[in-house]
């Protein structure tokens, strides 16, 4: 939904690198900047069907709030456009009156979209390799489906789908105070491993709702409900809206799809080393990587100034304070165990969470697969592509359930062809109308697949049990692979970089 980087480091006087998401491998190139622009700095650009604007203006007057237009400067922003926007052609209009009246050229795309260079592929170019669709085809798949969701009954539908969905989160909020305020006070009443399991589903449940609140307009309160991302260790909200909703999102598994890279920083690391370690540096992150990150996303702001990104500070300031009160909040939950003398059951939660919830993140795509999909090309219907690259989940069999339990990605299909839906009941009420119109243009609609029985055991035995990048490549042996000098030192490495707020989710 995922992803965290390292800490941004200024490219010029203008602006900070991407603080967008990021996957679990910095590698060496984690600690150099990425690449700057071309000499001089890109110009005040954002492309769109390869002619180019200036949105510099714009940025404050955004209605999906200001984030969304001040980050995608230097890019393309075809898909975005159209995926996230009810009526794009109204979007359009809009545009014209920014327009600089001339096409866009390679100078007006940063090479890596503003972000570090490790995200990426090494011989990866913005604007060569961003996926170029076709969307003036009135009849294509996400056409129709948009088409029959504005109908009266469906729109009504959905918006109170959206507010049973807030009401839920509601209960599942004070379910969370309430087991561990219980667990605090009288851990008798509640055992060991109910607590567990209950603080596992919870969080999981939470960060589901934070994933949808990362694709709701960007304003107000809902930047800083935006934070509920984090509350199951894995990512960190203030930095996550850009790679999952901008980046990934509208651009599914081709080479702008930071997503896909995702944990690879762990296959480095020896076998029997890989969950020790990894749990350590997510250990750091949480008590000091985070915080130094927030930090520096504040100070970077503050230097080459708060329009850049949010337009003003009345936009920026729930998104910085949603961040650092859902860090605190983490903090004060491990601080306060320590002094109730009940250590043990927070790790233990801490640890089953963090592990359940990594897996989740990557269980809805097939990024195992060491696989490079076809590039798209101007013919290429994007719903229909949307459709085939990611699949629906089930845990316990149950929809409305299962949405939050498998952090809001039992309708996946459908949250990927309609990501400006603000609620996963929102997309399971829109899944019937999918599923018709993907017939229609010969998608079949497959079932979900079971996150315990076929995802889990899938993806543990290629990020789990799999020998190490490094041993792969030199072909070492079981033994050498955990004893070799090179093996510990980059365990060592990993583990010390999450206490700076380097190199993972």
């Amino acid at each position: 939904m995922t992803i965290e980087l390292p800490a941004p480091r200024e490219q010029d006087s203008r602006r900070p690198t991407d603080p967008g998401p990021g996957p679990d491998h910095p590698e060496a190139d984690s600690h150099r900047p990425p690449p700057g622009p071309p000499a001089g700095g890109p110009p005040d650009v954002w492309v769109y069907k390869g002619r180019a604007y200036d949105l510099s203006d714009w940025i404050a007057k955004h209605p999906g709030g200001a984030f969304f237009i001040g980050r995608t400067k230097n890019r393309d922003i075809t898909s975005i456009i159209q995926a996230y926007h009810k009526n794009p052609e109204g979007i359009e209009r809009l545009l014209e009156r920014y327009a600089l009246d001339r096409d866009a050229r390679p100078r007006d795309v940063h090479p890596k979209c503003n972000a570090p260079e490790f995200l990426f592929k090494e011989d990866f170019n913005s604007w060569r390799d961003t996926p170029k669709y076709r969307f003036d085809d009135k009849d294509d798949l996400l056409h129709r489906v948009k088409a029959r969701l504005r109908e009266p009954r469906l729109a009504a539908r959905i918006v109170k789908m959206d507010r049973l969905f807030n009401a839920v989160v509601a209960g599942l909020a004070v379910a969370y105070v309430a087991v561990q305020g219980l667990r605090l006070t009288e851990p008798g009443w509640i055992p060991l491993p109910l607590f567990v399991i209950a603080m596992v589903l919870l969080r999981c449940s939470l960060a589901g709702f934070g994933h949808y609140a990362v694709h709701r307009r960007q304003k107000g309160l809902a930047r800083v409900f935006a934070s509920a991302f984090d509350i199951n260790y894995v990512a960190l909200g203030l930095v996550t809206a850009d790679g999952h909703t901008l980046l990934h999102h509208p651009h599914t598994q081709s080479d702008v799809d930071i997503k896909k890279n995702v944990f690879t920083m762990m296959m480095r690391l020896p076998r029997l080393l890989r969950v020790p370690v990894h749990t350590f540096h997510k250990f750091g992150h949480l008590i000091t990587g985070m915080p130094i990150r927030i930090v520096d996303v504040v100070r970077i702001t503050r230097k080459i100034g708060v329009k850049e990104v949010y337009g003003t500070w009345r936009n920026a300031i729930p998104h910085f304070a949603g961040s650092i009160g859902l860090r605190l909040l983490l903090i004060g939950e491990l601080v306060a165990y320590v002094v109730a003398g009940d250590f043990f059951s927070w790790a233990l939660q801490f640890v089953a969470t963090l592990w359940i919830s990594t897996f989740l993140i990557v269980s809805s795509h097939d990024f195992e697969e060491d696989t490079d999909p076809p590039a798209a090309d101007d013919a290429d219907d994007w719903g229909i592509h949307q459709l085939t690259e990611a699949y629906d989940l089930k845990v316990i069999g149950n929809r409305y359930v299962d949405c939050f339990l498998s952090a809001g990605l039992s309708p996946h299909r459908a949250h990927h062809l309609l990501p400006y839906q603000g609620s996963g009941f929102a997309n399971i009420a829109s899944e019937d109308v999918l599923r018709e119109e993907a017939a229609r243009f010969g998608v079949e609609w497959l079932p979900a697949k079971s996150f315990v029985t076929d995802r889990l055991p899938k993806l543990a035995r290629t990020y789990l049990l799999s020998p190490s990048r490094q041993a792969e490549e030199k072909q070492w042996g079981f033994f050498r692979e955990h004893c070799s000098p090179q093996a510990w030192r980059a365990s060592v490495a990993y583990a010390a970089s999450g206490f700076g707020g380097l190199g993972s989710v």
